[in-house]
């Protein structure tokens, strides 16, 4: 995955195997918070679901509004196409709520904050929580620079759907010192412990980017191990998929079943790409093309997690 600091081990993983770990007390102080973002009970995710999830994205075409940076944005919105979700780039702050109301999900991407942008954000957010539209969260940089680290934890506070995001700016939410520019420092493992505070905290799902992905709503977590370094060559892969992650939002009941399905849809992509294409340039085109080749079934055959 995007910010992949060295070659995972996969020696031990096996393509369409699944490891999914309970932390029933974490678990039980959701509940106790009544978080409304939490499953009702602690079901295993299989690869299958994650087929199933892609099925429903090429179906139902949900409608993806991108708050997103400047960088990324042709990028983020040929992604979405790709994979079969329909993007829309409203982050005016006439627009961005009234927007938000009637989108399938939202992404709120702190990659280069303006203060009008910033406005947009948060009334996208009050929208989005208003309509009960699901909406991502991705600190992009948090800890670096003090004022974008106070709009992420501001609107952390609005509870996202899913938080999506480095280790190093994973940390730098609950008080870590952040990662040089959009780079982490840190390992995804040694932020899980963050993760899973953030997640029941907040009654969010949180995803750690890194060469293993580590997603958890606080109770369940699982690992995926498909990517490639080549995602870490073009820019605003990891941005991408936190939009991707809003798309599957709108169409999966399971907010950790939508973000470990949008990250094994890209990073198994991202496996194919390299395959055929092994400099960037060539790289991102082929990402695009095997976003929109993908079949379900192949998907659900080839996500490695542990």
């Amino acid at each position: 995955m995007p910010h992949a600091m060295k070659e995972p081990d996969r020696s031990f993983i096996h393509p369409g195997s699944i490891l999914v770990k309970d932390q029933s007390r974490s678990y039980q102080l959701a509940l106790a918070k009544g978080t409304s973002q939490m499953p009702s009970a602690a079901r295993t995710i299989r690869p299958d679901d994650c087929a199933d999830a892609l099925t429903a994205v090429r179906e139902q075409v949900p409608l993806v509004q991108c708050l997103t940076n400047i960088v990324v944005a042709q990028w983020t919105a040929n992604v979405l196409l790709a994979v079969g979700m329909a993007p829309a780039m409203v982050d005016n702050p006439e627009e961005a709520g009234a927007f938000a109301a009637i989108a399938a999900g939202v992404l709120v991407n702190l990659g280069t904050p303006q203060v009008e942008t910033v406005t947009a954000m948060e009334r996208a957010v009050a929208a989005a929580n208003e309509a009960g539209t699901p909406w991502v969260l991705d600190p992009v940089a948090a800890g670096a620079l003090g004022w974008r680290t106070e709009i992420a934890r501001k609107l952390l506070s609005e509870s996202p759907t899913m938080l999506r995001g480095n280790a190093s700016e994973v940390l730098a939410l609950t008080g870590g010192a952040g990662g040089k520019g959009v780079e982490s420092l840190d390992s995804p493992e040694a932020a899980l412990p963050a993760a899973r505070e953030l997640a029941v905290l907040h009654g969010t799902v949180v995803a750690v980017s890194g060469p293993i992905d580590h997603l958890t709503d606080g109770d369940r977590v699982v690992r995926i191990a498909n990517g490639h370094p080549l995602l870490t060559r073009v820019t605003g892969v990891g941005c991408a998929l936190g939009a991707m992650m809003a798309g599957f939002a709108a169409v999966v009941g399971d907010p950790l079943l939508a973000a470990v399905a949008a990250t094994a849809t890209l990073t198994v992509c991202g496996d194919r790409a390299a395959a055929r294409a092994p400099h960037p340039g060539s790289f991102a085109v082929a990402l695009l093309d095997e976003l929109s080749a993908l079949k379900p079934v192949d998907l659900a055959a080839s996500v490695a997690m542990a």
